[in-house]
């Protein structure tokens, strides 16, 4: 047996060349001389025992990994961290301060609810969160999806009540009976959310965020920000429509306000308008000038303090008929329990709630862990998550995520860790148990401005359309589907229809890949697409095909096809070819009663028997014997029927195929072993052969000889037994 010899050496261009002189492999060579398995003597219990087996050593790998504050915290750098910590804090919490009460309006629920949702889950998310950039509380998207279902659950129709006094006027929508059931669904959906998110991250279910594509997110968060908008229009306009939900909610909601359009409050829309443009031109001044401004100038707070001011002093209120916050309540709600007979009617929503937002927060995450250089566990974060979503659901709060604005300013002024956003949810409670009630004046439609001014960014995401279509079509028919079954259908069944769709495209690339037949590069052991390269050539006889895909049932019959397509060697048409020059050849030769030896010019021998002999031997129930035929025997040669004596399968791109596949595959080697075409396999990893172990396809027809571990292995066999494959 040859030894492999391998030699580097650097030419005198200062090439690195490497030789390499060894016997061509097939996979039974390499079973029987290479490799050889690793014998595996540990049980079952054994490797059961070792993974549960306790130690000092897992219990603090537990401990730092549940908890991920302690492994920061002890070591924190006061000196050089906590300034920057300091002012960053300042600055998220003065932006949550008016985000958390115009998201509780997105939400169906009173603004003082977004209050309590921006100060507990940031104080959990300290201590069992990965990331130390992000900002946690209250979302455009999330709010405006537990809203949904909160108008759903408790519409406006089921709160309309007779007057106490029996009086013929007409029923009266009952605010706060409404109020408190859709808080009551928003907490419910909120704990189911946690319980999801917490039992994903416990089953280290962290790659599920992996199903929401980026074109999908963006297509989806894009359509949301049109909910959004929408919700708003009436706000904005100060009139009086219902808030609808479910599919063409978007439309029913623009034709009510179009509808009601006469009866706009033109304070109300004065008013919004001037909150608008002054948040726009803020916005568009930090963007500007972010590298010269310490921190970004606080338009939202501004609005909030100014507007308040304005609505107190001229009482908008009363003499306008500016709609407002109205009551704020001092401080927090004591812990009780939600209503859990609500949960029947809550799962779907609940895990699109938690998927989307753990998918939001991951996101935003990673983006931040790659700029500042440390690492985040998706797993983790699913369990953080769905514990400041379980938690603080007993303190009537409803689900959150985090904000991709109020992330931005917490990392660009200069926030190191968690700790900055401690601090803005200690500014938070500081309103909430003090200074509440000082809020109370604000106009609504100053609100409205607020979460509109903050979607501008999402609209921006409309940009991805062209550069998508220059790319990838098939990811802009994927943001085009999230984008407009998301605001036609709703965003629950929106994001259902995009996740289903994404996957059908999965589907897509699998049944259609590119194949090509591959050629020699000159000079290498390289092997390319012969339509793509002009350098590249076909080895005479051999046929190189390559599939950029696994075999699986859902391809199987497709990789056949073009497999019999991409060569031009279809065994059904070669033997149909066969039967008719057999027929030729006995009417030339006369309907003789022996019979004849037909034989191929690459010397594989077909008995042929005559019509009324091959009756006769049927009869007898076996077939005669060819070496006691008679000397008289005339030999015909039939033409050859095909230039392809083999044909490699090129399987580099495979990663696993199954049992369809493999009986496909299998079947195809028959057919054309039938027409005297060898069929071999190239390039299988050691997991593919594994799998091809495990399906039996080592038997009858299908050989190790037939597998070769590289493209070079199966060509250098081929050429060598051209001329001796199929002989008896």
């Amino acid at each position: 047996m040859e030894q492999d010899a391998v030699a580097a050496v650097e030419d005198a261009d200062s090439q690195l060349m490497y030789r390499i002189e060894r016997p061509v492999y097939d996979e039974a060579l390499i079973r029987s001389q290479l490799l050889k398995h690793k014998e595996n003597s540990t049980t079952l219990g054994q490797r059961l025992a070792h993974q549960f087996r306790c130690s000092s050593k897992k219990a603090k790998a537990a401990a730092l990994s549940f908890l991920p504050i302690l492994t920061w915290l002890p070591s924190y750098p006061v000196k050089q961290y906590l300034f920057s910590d300091v002012v960053s804090g300042l600055s998220t919490g003065v932006v949550q301060l008016p985000q958390g009460l115009a998201y509780a309006m997105l939400a169906a629920v009173p603004p003082v609810y977004g209050l309590y949702s921006s100060f507990y889950p940031v104080l959990l998310y300290t201590f069992f969160g990965t990331s130390r950039h992000i900002s946690i509380g209250t979302f455009a998207v999330i709010s405006l999806m537990i809203g949904s279902v909160a108008v759903r659950e408790a519409p406006d129709s089921m709160f309309y009540v007779l007057p106490a006094n029996g009086s013929n006027m007409s029923a009266v929508l009952d605010v706060e009976a409404r109020d408190a059931r859709r808080v009551q669904v928003a907490v419910v959906l909120t704990t189911l959310v946690g319980i999801i998110q917490f039992v994903l991250g416990l089953l280290r279910f962290g790659f599920v965020a992996i199903y929401l594509t980026e074109p999908l997110v963006r297509g989806f968060t894009t359509a949301a920000s049109v909910h959004v908008v929408i919700s708003q229009l009436k706000y904005l306009l100060g009139v009086k429509t219902q808030r609808f939900s479910g599919p063409l909610s978007a439309i029913y909601s623009v034709k009510a306000v179009l509808y009601d359009i006469t009866s706009t409050n033109v304070s109300t829309l004065i008013l919004g308008l001037v909150c608008f443009i002054f948040l726009f031109v803020i916005k568009d001044l930090n963007e500007r000038f972010k590298k010269k401004l310490p921190i970004p100038i606080p338009g939202e707070i501004i609005v909030v303090i100014v507007s308040t001011s304005v609505s107190y002093g001229m009482s908008l209120s009363d003499n306008y008929n500016v709609d407002v916050v109205g009551k704020i309540p001092t401080g927090l709600l004591p812990p009780t329990a939600p209503e859990f007979s609500l949960l029947p009617s809550l799962v779907t929503d609940s895990f699109a709630v938690a998927i989307v937002g753990f998918s939001m927060g991951i996101s935003l995450a990673k983006t931040f862990a790659l700029k500042h250089g440390y690492s985040v566990d998706g797993n983790q974060e699913l369990i953080a998550l769905g514990l400041c979503n379980f938690i603080s659901s007993f303190f009537q709060t409803f689900a959150i995520t985090c904000s991709m604005s109020r992330s931005l300013v917490q990392e660009s002024t200069g926030g190191k860790t968690q700790i900055a956003g401690l601090l803005g949810s200690l500014m938070v409670l500081l309103v909430v148990v003090a200074i509440g009630f000082v809020f109370q004046p604000l106009p609504q439609t100053a609100l409205a401005a607020i979460i509109m001014v903050n979607l501008l960014g999402m609209f921006k995401q409309f940009r991805d359309i062209p550069t998508l279509w220059r790319n990838s079509k098939i990811e802009l028919a994927i943001w085009l589907v999230a984008f407009v079954a998301s605001v036609l259908l709703g965003l629950d069944y929106g994001l259902l229809a995009a996740i289903a769709f994404a996957i059908l495209t999965v589907i897509y690339r699998t049944q259609s890949p590119e194949s090509a037949i591959l050629g020699h590069v000159p000079g290498t052991e390289l092997y390319c697409d012969v339509d793509e390269y002009e350098e590249v050539a076909e080895y005479e006889g051999i046929k190189i095909f390559h599939y950029n895909s696994s075999i699986y049932f859902a391809n199987s019959d497709l990789y056949v096809n073009a497999l019999k397509e991409k060569t031009g060697v279809n065994p059904e048409h070669l033997q149909a070819a066969r039967k008719a020059q057999k027929k030729q050849k006995e009417k030339a030769n006369g309907n003789h009663s022996f019979p004849m030896k037909m034989m191929s010019a690459q010397g594989v021998t077909h008995e042929v028997l005559s019509y009324n002999n091959a009756e006769k031997e049927q009869g007898n129930g076996q077939l005669g014997d060819r070496h006691s035929e008679s000397v008289s025997e005339e030999a015909v040669f039939l033409e050859p029927l095909s230039t392809v004596h083999s044909i490699i399968l090129d399987w580099t791109p495979a990663s696993f195929i199954d049992s369809v596949g493999a009986k496909a595959i299998k079947q195809v080697i028959k057919e054309y072993a039938a027409v005297d075409v060898r069929v071999v396999i190239a390039g299988c990893s050691r997991s593919l052969m594994s799998e091809l172990d495990t399906l039996q396809f080592f038997t009858g027809v299908t050989t190790p000889e037939m597998v070769f571990p590289t493209v070079h292995d199966a060509v250098l066999r081929c050429q060598h037994s051209k001329g001796s494959y199929g002989t008896t």
